[in-house]
């Protein structure tokens, strides 16, 4: 084996402080989800627990710093890219679920402004609407916006919207 191979298998030690570090920050993602989000991630029970504990002992200062560096520890004897892969789905999810609310928020918007014009485009993307309730929900929004009422048919439109995109 010559010098130059040698080098190579060497791992500096700053390399390895950034790897533990990485580690830990994915620990402290992990500890700061919810545990209905949790439990979609591929942990061990010892990993899982010493999540728990220290979502537990989050308020206690110098406990819970001691705790993220144990799972950081615990996260270096692991392979993580199970993890990472499934945080990453996550946050995608997140993502496109944002991007369809938004979406929907925009079609509300059009129908309120443009009436017709716009539900007929919202019927073109979501042909099992009901173009009378859209229809109806409209014109109520419209009078209540004209008598100064609170807008509750806008709300009742919106919800429609969402019922409809979610089937």
């Amino acid at each position: 084996m010559s010098e130059i191979e040698r080098d190579d298998d060497i791992v500096s030690k700053s390399e390895l402080k950034r790897a533990a570090e990485q580690q830990q920050q994915l620990g402290e993602q992990l500890v700061s989800l919810a545990e209905g989000k949790l439990a979609k991630i591929p942990l061990d029970e010892e990993l899982l627990d010493a999540i728990l504990l220290a979502q537990r002992i989050r308020n206690t200062r110098e406990g819970y710093r001691r705790q993220l560096q144990l799972i950081g520890k615990m996260m270096r004897n692991r392979d993580t890219g199970p993890i990472q892969q499934a945080l990453s789905e996550l946050e995608n999810a997140h993502h496109a679920q944002n991007a369809v609310f938004h979406q929907l928020e925009k079609y509300r918007d059009q129908i309120l402004a443009q009436g017709d014009d716009a539900i007929q485009q919202f019927i073109d993307s979501y042909p099992h609407a009901d173009r009378q309730k859209l229809r109806q929900l409209y014109r109520q929004a419209n009078k209540q916006s004209q008598q100064g009422k609170p807008p509750t048919a806008a709300r009742e439109l919106f919800k429609y919207l969402r019922e409809v995109a979610a089937v």
